[in-house]
């Protein structure tokens, strides 16, 4: 009854952050949160929370947030090194009716300096390793206020010293105001700012209620997100919503992974695409991390079938299932479907999903006057209540993307006859003589094991050039990559990077404009 009484009141006021904690306490305050690192902002908290704890550590840092000057319709840009506390530290700002924005730890300064400018002097909540970064950037002519988590700043308002400050009554925002401020990936330029109200955020709870509601209780739910992404917000009120032990992963290095799944033993894990691709090796390690879980669940960006095929191999449980759901941040999650452990070896994974009951509905509109196909991909849009309120401070650009109700993705594909979104590409990404650089991804990825990333992007002469990535920077063999890529002739030779050197947008998306631009200036310079 009280799921039900808590789901209603979302239904009716949206997904109000700075309540959730305290919501989630009146359910069942002994419920469990664990961490695999220590808060920032509250160091003697330790890693094992309750829904209990966490309210009264949310209630207790709103007042602190009061206490250094920040008021109802402020805004708070959160910029700090990854932890946990972002998440706590967002809701407490959210509890005193300011709008956080979240701000990857990853950016660089000088990207942060433009958002802040923006973002017209808002408040900043930052730590000593930002404010490095940060160092050529006019941080005190940006930032109404300067905080920090904790340590010491010249003109800097310390959280830790404002401990006991007095609470405060949490504010509500109206179903449709600004609730909170997150940014696109940034594949393309300087990341948008996204804004978000109760109402989006509550509706994009829909598609993963009922994969939770299969779970009992008892059962483990592993997240490992970054803590600013909007999905982050989004999961944390599921799992608190169905009073869930939770894991907490700050650190997505395999072999600190696989340690925190065998002693906790998850039943579900949520994890970015790229953290999943991380994770493949640990199918074979012989503590069996992923034994436990039935439900495998990646959210926003396509997974190549590889590494569905092997992760639910691992799983020991009865009908282990991965659920894929295909999105971006201003939609949330547009389509999805799940994939089994009998059927998941003829995955295509071009084929992202079907649109979901309640959820949003999803068009292919046509980019030059011919039927959308594979060999003629359309645009995708889509349409529901989910849809972002706007861009902070770029109207113009956000008008751009909605044509009466519905809106464009950058995403091309196509329908099948069954109903199912094939996602081909992102329209600035689409390489001459490929009907998909992403399906070639999937085919060449499924077919070497030894390749750990595989990006196809343009060359220097609009030739697509394969760019490769192997398990421990071993050279390829050339052979082999032949026969794998018999099927695409129009592959030039493959050029191979060390993984670590793809630049990449803070959620792990190689940034494939990025990375063309880098290799047209290794090739240029060879001549």
């Amino acid at each position: 009854m009280m799921g039900f009484m808590v789901d209603r009141a979302i239904a009716k006021h949206g997904l109000q952050l700075g309540s959730m904690p305290e919501m989630a306490a009146a359910k069942n305050s002994s419920t469990r949160l664990s961490l695999d690192h220590d808060l920032d902002v509250l160091p003697g908290a330790g890693r094992r929370l309750t829904a209990g704890r966490l309210a009264e550590h949310v209630d207790d840092l709103a007042g602190r947030l009061a206490a250094a000057g920040v008021r109802s319709g402020d805004t708070i840009a959160i910029y700090k090194s990854p932890n946990f506390d972002v998440w706590m530290l967002a809701s407490a700002a959210a509890r005193v009716g300011a709008v956080p924005v979240m701000l990857q730890p990853a950016l660089d300064g000088a990207t942060v300096g433009i958002l802040l400018g923006r973002l017209h002097r808002p408040h900043l909540l930052t730590d000593l390793p930002k404010l490095h970064v940060l160092a050529d950037v006019p941080v005190k002519e940006l930032a109404k206020t300067v905080i920090i988590s904790h340590g010491e700043w010249p003109g800097a308002v310390a959280l830790t010293d404002l401990a006991g400050s007095p609470r405060v009554e949490p504010v509500f925002r109206g179903l449709d105001e600004p609730a909170m401020i997150t940014h696109t990936s940034g594949t393309t330029g300087v990341p948008k700012l996204v804004v978000h109200t109760p109402r989006t955020m509550g509706v994009r709870l829909r598609p993963q209620w009922w994969l939770l509601s299969l779970m009992w209780r008892r059962d483990t739910v592993a997240i490992n997100l970054p803590f600013v992404h909007s999905r982050m917000y989004a999961a944390m009120s599921l799992v608190l919503m169905k009073a869930m032990p939770v894991l907490l992963m700050n650190n997505p290095k395999p072999d600190d992974v696989a340690g925190l799944l065998a002693a906790h033993k998850p039943t579900f894990i949520e994890a970015l695409p790229n953290a999943f691709m991380d994770w493949e090796p640990l199918a074979e390690d012989p503590r069996k991390p992923f034994a436990s879980v039935k439900y495998f669940s990646s959210t926003f960006d396509a997974i190549h079938p590889r590494t569905i095929t092997r992760l639910i191999a691992s799983s020991k449980r009865r009908v282990p299932l991965f659920f894929q759901i295909y999105g971006q941040s201003e939609v949330g999650p547009a389509v999805g479907r799940p994939y089994f452990s009998k059927s998941v070896h003829r995955t295509d994974g071009r084929c992202v999903g079907y649109p979901m009951p309640g959820c949003a509905q999803v068009r292919v509109v046509s980019r030059d006057g011919k039927r959308p196909s594979k060999a003629t991909p359309g645009a995708i849009e889509v349409r529901w209540d989910g849809i972002a309120h706007s861009y902070f401070g770029e109207p113009e650009r956000y008008e751009a993307n909605k044509h009466d109700g519905w809106w464009r993705t950058g995403d091309v594909g196509y329908r099948t006859r069954r109903g199912c979104l094939h996602m081909l590409d992102r329209e600035v990404d689409m390489v001459p003589e490929t009907s998909s650089t992403l399906e070639i991804e999937d085919l060449m990825i499924s077919r070497l094991d030894e390749l750990t990333e595989l990006v196809v992007v343009i060359g220097p002469n609009a030739e697509p050039i394969p760019v490769i990535c192997t398990d421990g920077d071993r050279p390829l063999d050339p052979e082999r990559w032949r026969t794998a890529a018999a099927d695409f002739p129009q592959l030039a030779d493959p050029v191979q990077l060390p993984q670590a050197e793809l630049p990449r947008t803070a959620t792990m998306k190689v940034r494939r404009i990025e990375l063309s631009q880098l290799l047209q200036s290794r090739l240029e310079k060879r001549v």
